[in-house]
This record gives structure tokens, sequence and C-alpha cells, in this order.
């Protein structure tokens, strides 16, 4: 009898794991639990106030709503990301991207496909068309809401600099190129960049040079076996990055300077341009809670943001490379039309909407909108915001992202490459063989 009871209660335990594991509607205290991974930069201007602004607004209006989230910020997120993605244990509600970092979410499908939410509360009328169109994530369909549209690249221009040198800022590959010798000579770098970490290159600067070089759809002709990485567009390309080390406009120093560095470099007037996403401009503004900001509002007007000069070689000018913004998106786990997938689809709405973005615009948190209805010229910006507002005048052309379009097994050893051609270890052949290499075993693998 003792072992019957026994075998009851251990059966009765484990149907009950089940049916909350399939269930996944946790709550306490009538409360329903949701757990949320967030991407949190403390660097950037105004970050602390998110955690007021953003998710205590949403506790308030939400009683009913435990949030337990966890805040974590570059290759710390991603890789917790992987690691959840890995265990079956993903949180309820997580930031992604669109496709690339998150390539995994996607692919596997591990988020909900929120198409049928956003259908029947009518999203349409909301957002744009294109932070809407399923075709734009990696999985085929609609697993984030996104908040900006990004260019992953933006060339940014300290006037200031320039003046002390008695430049003004090039406006082709060879100006840039013949500046170095003066901007040496008064002790500052031309061009700051983060590469110590290996996807600043490839997503800020190589994808726009690969455009530039391969024109628009490049990637297309490579995923359909029409070109490779090996054929001269992409090498031609890889040549430019060589040579942009080998002529000191950018230097070696690069490869040793992290992405929280760089910040305090370019703000400091180390150097006389800045590469990195239109997002970096948060960065630098007036962070609210303490009035201070790394370039304040009367030196930012010596700040222009534009893309990168005219290479005289490449079949396509005045472009930058762009994509879909991150957003948010719910664990596939949490059940259809359950008490949990309401009060996560809820918080999405409200981390994705018009007031939220209308916060991330005026804090610097994104440039360029997916939400409708907001009143740009109502909103109290600094002169960079500005700047990266209109940065989409400045550029007739965009071509994709690398690491929006390939898989990781492909654009990771590409970073590596271009880490070594910066140090010289590798040639552009060399790893545009590497790169056509993972394809190809990627490909097998489809």
């Amino acid at each position: 009898m003792k072992k019957l009871v026994f075998c009851a209660i251990v059966l009765l335990m484990a149907m009950s794991t089940v049916f909350a594991e399939g269930q996944n509607q946790t709550t306490t205290g009538g409360q329903v639990e949701l757990r949320v991974l967030n991407y949190l930069d403390l660097t950037s201007a105004n970050s602390s106030q998110e955690l007021t602004n953003v998710w205590a607004a949403f506790d308030q209006a939400n009683p009913d709503i435990k949030i337990i989230r966890e805040d974590l910020f570059n290759e710390p997120f991603h890789n917790k990301t992987e690691a959840y993605a890995a265990a079956g244990r993903l949180p309820d509600v997580v930031y992604a991207w669109p496709s690339g970092r998150s390539t995994t979410l996607h692919t596997q499908k591990l988020l909900k496909d929120l198409g049928p939410l956003a259908r029947r509360d009518g999203l349409a009328s909301q957002f744009t068309a294109g932070a809407l169109d399923p075709n734009a994530q990696g999985g085929k369909y609609l697993a984030i809401i996104p908040r900006a549209m990004t260019s992953s690249h933006a060339f940014y221009i300290n006037n200031a600099v320039l003046r002390d040198c008695g430049l003004t800022p090039a406006k082709t590959y060879d100006e840039l190129k013949a500046q170095v010798p003066i901007l040496r000579a008064k002790g500052y770098e031309t061009i700051l960049m983060a590469n110590q970490e290996m996807w600043v290159m490839q997503s800020c600067l190589f994808s726009l040079i690969a455009g530039r070089f391969g024109g628009p759809d490049w990637e297309l002709k490579i995923l359909n076996g029409q070109a490779k990485f090996t054929d001269p567009d992409f090498v031609n390309a890889l040549n430019f990055v060589k040579t942009m080390y080998d002529d000191g406009v950018l230097s070696q120093n690069t490869l040793a300077t992290d992405y929280g560095s760089v910040v305090g470099q370019f703000g400091t007037n180390k150097g006389a341009y800045l590469i990195d996403g239109d997002w970096r401009i948060g960065a630098f503004i007036t962070d609210k809670s303490t009035g201070q900001a790394v370039i304040p509002v009367a030196r930012q007007r010596d700040i222009q943001i534009n893309v990168f000069p005219d290479i005289a070689s490449a079949k396509v000018n005045k472009s930058t490379s762009g994509i879909l913004g991150t957003g948010w998106g719910i664990s596939a786990k949490v059940p259809a039309g359950s008490p949990k997938e309401e009060a996560a689809w809820k918080l999405v709405k409200w981390l994705s909407g018009k007031e939220t973005q209308t916060w991330l615009l005026e804090t610097g948190g994104i440039s360029t909108p997916t939400a409708t209805g907001i009143n740009m010229g109502a909103l109290s910006l600094e002169p960079m915001q500005v700047a990266g507002a209109n940065l989409a005048n400045e550029y007739t052309t965009t071509t994709v992202v690398i690491d929006g379009v390939f898989h990781s097994d492909i654009y990771t050893p590409l970073n590596d490459g271009l880490a070594e051609i910066g140090r010289g270890t590798k040639t552009p052949a060399q790893v545009a063989a590497t790169a056509q290499a993972a394809f190809d075993t990627w490909k097998k693998n489809q």
C-alpha cells in the first residue's frame, strides 16, 4: 500500500509539473508572472530612466502583472539568450533582433508568431508597413514588433577637430586618406571604431563596403548560388578594408578599442570621425537624470552625421547598410489564449507602442520610429538627435547588414577574418575563401 501511495504521489507530482510547464501560467498573489530578458545599455544617456519611465510605469498601470526582469548588454546578453534557447527555458518576453544575432530564436521558431494578435488588435494602423512585414524577419513570420528602422552605419564627423587642423569633412575616400598625416601631426586619430568587438567592423562598416562594391541585392546572388564570396566584388570589398588599414585611415589601435571606451574617445576629441550605428547617438546626449552629457549641447552643433565618403572604385555610393530595428517577442511556449499570453502581449505593445517610442526618440534610444502618429516637431531634441533623424536624407541606397541576412555560421568566421586583415595575419583572399567554405558547409546542412 505504501508503495502504491508513493507511486501515486510521484505520478501526481509529475503530472503537475507537466501541466505547469504546458500552461506556463505562474501566478503570485493573483498576479500573472512574466520572466523578461531585457537589453540595457548603461553607457547610453537616460538608460537608467528606462527603469522608471518604461518599466515602473508599466507596473503601476498593470498591478495584475508581475515582471521578473533580467538586464544584460552586448555579448553577455547574446550568450545568455543562446543558453536559455539551448536549455529550452527562454523567458516569456524577450528583446530580440529581427534576424542576425537572434537567428536561433527565429529559425527554430522559439518566438511566437505575433501576426494573429497584431491583426486582432489592428496594429497595421499603428505601425509602418515595413515594421509588420513578416518577410523582413529571420523566420519569415512576425516574431517581434520592431521599434525602429536602423542604419547600422553612421559616419560621425567632429568639425571642431577638423577646424583645428584646417580641414573640412572629407567627401571622397581620397580626401579622407589625404587628411591622415595632417590629423596625425596634431595628435588626432582619423577614424575611431570599437573594433575589439568583432561585430562592429562587419555590421557598422564592412556591410556598407560590401554593398558599395557588390551593389544592391549582392547577398541574394550568393544565397541563390549565382555568386560566391570568392568572386571579385566581395574580394575587392575586403581589399578595401586592408587599404584603409594600410593608408592609416583605420589605425590598428581600433582593434584594441572596446565598445565602451570609444564613446569617451570621440567625446573628448581624440579623433576626427567615428564609425558606429545610428543608435550610438544615445550615448552622447544629455542624461536627464544628471543633466550631464558626453558631448554637451553646445558642442553637439559641431557634430555632423553622414555616411562614409564616396569610394572611387565602388559600384554604389551615397549608401548605407540598414535593417529593421530590434523589438520584443513572446516565447513560443506561452500557451495561446492563456492569461500569460495576454499579459505578455500587453507588455510587448507597451514596450513597442507610440508612447514608448516617443520617449525613446526624446532620450536618444532610437532615431527612426516604426510607430505612426508621432509629432516629431513637438519633441525637444538635441542637435545630434536632429542629425540622426535627418540621416536618411544623406543616402539614396540601403544595402543589407551582413549579420542580418547570413547565418552566424557564416558571419562569425567573417568577423574574425576582418580582424585578421587588420592585424595583417590573413589576406583578403584567404578571408573570402574561409567565408565561402563556411557558406558551403551551412548550405549543405540545410
